[in-house]
């Protein structure tokens, strides 16, 4: 796993095409890599908003109480794993309007991969600041659209024009992904599973 983490940000093209060689199953992608990279956003996040909290000016740092960010963690973490497989399986579906047959499998691969930089970019958590969270999220976003324009013609054998297309029906399908996490999250918000401060 690790190295696959290391290559795709050193030679991404090179490491796509021995990801795609691999046989992987949804079970151990999940196991060695998901569930572990899933967990630094969640773990960073818990500690940052329980332990150093938000400054606003010279007055006290603003922290959430522990029960309400175990809550909130916990959900955010469920809603990772959901959301690399619900891409995968959109990807399988996508691919065979470009005449491309992966598994399954290998879709919920591809996304888990693609995904990485976010997990990675979810360090910064470990100081709740609007514009760090900002600038890291803002790269990792950025490398993440790279990874999926330059691996989809790779990975799924394809010419580039179609690649192109392919990844922003993907791109697109992500935005709308990330949208209806937003409304869960505020619909939640309005059933009371929300965030709690500490006085």
């Amino acid at each position: 796993m690790i190295h696959h983490v290391w290559g795709l940000f050193t030679h991404p093209d090179q490491e796509w095409q021995e990801i795609r060689g691999e046989k992987e199953t949804i079970s151990h992608m999940y196991f060695t890599h998901v569930l572990i990279l899933a967990a630094i956003p969640v773990i960073s996040a818990y500690f940052g908003t329980t332990e150093v909290g938000w400054s606003f000016g010279t007055g006290d740092a603003v922290k959430l109480t522990q029960s309400s960010a175990i809550q909130m963690t916990v959900l955010s973490y469920l809603a990772m794993l959901a959301g690399v497989a619900v891409m995968g399986a959109f990807i399988h579906w996508m691919a065979r309007t470009y005449d491309s047959s992966p598994s399954l499998a290998r879709c919920i691969v591809f996304a888990a991969y693609t995904a990485t930089p976010l997990f990675i970019a979810g360090l910064s958590a470990l100081y709740p600041s609007l514009w760090l969270g900002m600038l890291v999220g803002t790269a990792a976003i950025c490398y993440t659209v790279y990874l999926l324009y330059v691996g989809i013609p790779t990975f799924m054998r394809i010419p580039k024009d179609e690649g192109f297309l392919f990844s922003s029906s993907v791109l697109a399908v992500g935005l709308v992904v990330l949208v209806a996490m937003i409304a869960a999250s505020v619909i939640l918000w309005g059933f009371g599973v929300g965030p709690v401060y500490t006085s």
